[in-house]
């Protein structure tokens, strides 16, 4: 209930104040539970995605987070996963697998905002092949504008996204080429 409430309060926010566009919508069309990687340039970015889906996706955040009582209380109902960030850490790994058996699971491939794509965080790519689900990339434009890094206030700004189905994925890919030809397909949009 509190995610849906979150969602259409954002959307609102979105569309009205920043002309929010979506284009490639029918890239959702898996039925299934999937991983949503988008490139990452602003705090924005998350309840976007959210925003953008039309299925309730799950999220992994920086454990830093996780610090204020109230931000857990809200994370931990929205589906906000704290992960140790730099770290190969067996259980993030455990719970965003079990996760992806149930939800979809939003993953941003920088690994933080406005990372580099030559850095790839190669996560997406394990997590897809292990759990056998369709990836769906994401390109996000506008944020950046809206809310810099380090920016304390909203500026005026049009927020663009395009999804698009990673859709030359084989069944013999390696980990690090999914993760690859997402950050390629994330990049291409």
């Amino acid at each position: 209930m509190l995610y849906r409430i979150s969602t259409a309060i954002c959307y609102a926010i979105f569309k009205i104040f920043f002309r929010l566009k979506i284009r490639g919508r029918e890239a959702f069309n898996c039925g299934s539970p999937f991983i949503l990687a988008s490139n990452h340039l602003s705090h924005l970015d998350p309840p976007l995605m959210a925003v953008c889906s039309p299925y309730k996706v799950a999220f992994l955040a920086k454990e830093e987070l996780f610090k204020n009582p109230i931000a857990i209380w809200y994370f931990k109902r929205v589906g906000v996963i704290p992960i140790k960030r730099g770290k190969a850490d067996i259980a993030n790994t455990r719970t965003a697998l079990k996760t992806l058996k149930a939800k979809s699971l939003l993953i941003f491939p920088q690994g933080t905002r406005g990372g580099s794509f030559d850095e790839l965080n190669l996560g997406v790519g394990f997590l897809a092949k292990r759990a056998k689900v369709p990836i769906i990339a994401a390109k996000i434009t506008g944020t950046d504008k809206i809310l810099p890094r380090g920016a304390k206030f909203l500026s005026p700004g049009r927020i663009e996204v395009t999804f698009k189905r990673v859709d030359n994925i084989k069944e013999d890919d390696i980990y690090e080429t999914i993760a690859i030809k997402t950050a390629e397909t994330i990049k291409n949009l």
